[in-house]
């Protein structure tokens, strides 16, 4: 959309040339030399930015200002005057002035002005619109198991502080929802929610995106950056996959969580940031320090309170609850909004590796399959529906009303094998119960040698 600019001054010239300019950069424009009708016009027409003179007959800047912010708290409005000084610049400002600028003024730096309030309400917008979806998205841990009720203990009780937290668990089991929900019913929950995928980042680009880089520091900075962990100031940053991070960084990192400072890449001077860190992984850093691949004086800053997140195997009584839940966000794009009986019982008998994401996504693919608005055994992957491998002398074999395919049966428990025992044949065959050349036979007649 065309940013619609509202220009309210009392000279009529003024009116005509603010106009003429802002038309030519391409704004729409609306004038008025009166500030009640400025008033109007902010209720009917919702303008973008407001050009606000503060000296005018019948209703003054100042009072035209504090009713604007009534009428929308984040309206910008640029006030112009000739009668500026330090006293009413500081009043416009504490009132809800986004700039201050004083007659006669240079034309180019109000065009600047405006853009730069433009671009920072732009910003602000989809920042607000973008942590509503966040809370929506993760409006609170699902599910009643003992377990995962004391995953949410334990956020309530941290929430309020400003510890350092170090979230654990298996990939899929909601680390970064964990993180929100910290983050949502804390004091800092109006900034910025941060997260930083720490595997994601190449090593070389890694400090540039944390901290961030002035413009030169390295081929192709071609102007400064802004660091994550500026961009979360009074905020939380959320650093997952955190044992993925190079020693060097962790170095790094361990002085930004001591001395709340830090430098931009290229650049000398050292900022200060007031920001909460949570991090998470899905390994086990006690290994890794015992190997040397992280820092055992980072562990310690970073695990003052540890929440760990079983996996879902461990709270099999809340997939129904989780099941219901995505359903519930599937509904209004696939149509469904029933899970069967019996394909529910699969999905609780199942062992999910890939713990709640997969979850999602294996309702995710029943809901686009699915021939009516319920979700049932047949839309379950084949996995599902053939085979539910399980140890201590139960029931080996599900077997659905459709039937299964012995040959894919067979297909299918050789692939889990091999992928349980990562490739080794020997392991595999000895899991499946069969000598390695039995394996190696079978590997052949199902086409499986790649």
């Amino acid at each position: 959309m065309i940013p619609k600019i509202l220009v309210i001054d009392d000279e009529e010239h003024m009116c005509w040339a603010l106009e003429r300019a802002m038309r030519q950069e391409g704004y729409q424009v609306l004038t008025t030399t009166r500030g009640r009708e400025g008033l109007e016009l902010i209720k009917e027409e919702g303008p973008s930015l407001v050009i606000l003179d503060l000296k005018m007959p019948e209703m003054d800047g100042m009072e035209v200002l504090k009713k604007a912010r009534e009428l929308n708290p984040k309206l910008p409005v640029i006030i112009l005057t000739a009668h500026g000084t330090i006293e009413t610049a500081i009043e416009a400002m504490k009132t809800g002035a986004s700039d201050y600028l004083t007659k006669p003024f240079d034309l180019d730096e109000l065009k600047l002005v405006i853009k730069q309030n433009l671009v920072m309400s732009q910003l602000m917008n989809e920042v607000n619109f973008l942590r509503s979806e966040l809370t929506k998205k993760y409006r609170k841990m699902v599910g009643e198991s003992p377990a995962i009720k004391e995953v949410t203990r334990l956020i309530e009780k941290v929430a309020n502080s400003n510890a350092t937290v170090l979230i654990t668990g298996e990939s899929g089991t909601g680390k970064e929802v964990a993180a929100v929900a910290i983050h949502q019913n804390s004091p800092r929950r109006d900034y910025p929610f941060v997260p930083v995928n720490c595997a994601a980042l190449p090593e070389n680009l890694l400090e540039s995106e944390l901290f961030g880089h002035e413009k030169g520091a390295f081929t192709g900075a071609v102007a400064r950056k802004l660091g994550r962990f500026e961009l979360a100031d009074k905020g939380t940053i959320f650093l997952d996959e955190i044992a993925e991070m190079p020693l060097n960084m962790q170095v790094k990192l361990l002085r930004v969580i001591q001395e709340k400072s830090f430098e931009r890449v290229g650049g000398n001077e050292t900022l200060h940031v007031d920001v909460r860190i949570i991090a998470a992984t899905n390994r086990d850093l006690t290994s890794a320090m015992e190997k040397g691949q992280f820092r055992e004086d980072l562990y310690y800053r970073l695990n003052v309170v540890q929440i760990h997140l079983p996996p879902l195997r461990e709270r099999k009584e809340d997939i129904p609850l989780l099941a219901n839940f995505f359903l519930e966000k599937l509904r209004p794009t696939y149509l469904v909004n029933k899970i069967s009986d019996d394909a529910m019982k699969l999905l609780c008998k199942y062992n999910w590796p890939g713990n709640i994401r997969e979850l999602q996504n294996v309702l995710e693919r029943a809901a686009i399959i699915s021939h009516g608005n319920e979700i049932t055994a047949n839309d379950l992957p084949r996995e599902f529906q053939a085979a539910s491998v399980k140890s201590g002398g139960e029931t080996v074999v599900n077997i659905p009303d459709t039937g299964i395919s012995l040959e894919e049966l067979e297909k299918e428990l050789i692939l889990k094998a091999l992928e349980k025992s990562k490739g080794n044949q020997t392991r595999a065959a000895q899991l499946l119960g069969i000598t390695r050349s039995a394996l190696l036979y079978r590997i052949q007649k199902h086409g499986l040698n790649a």
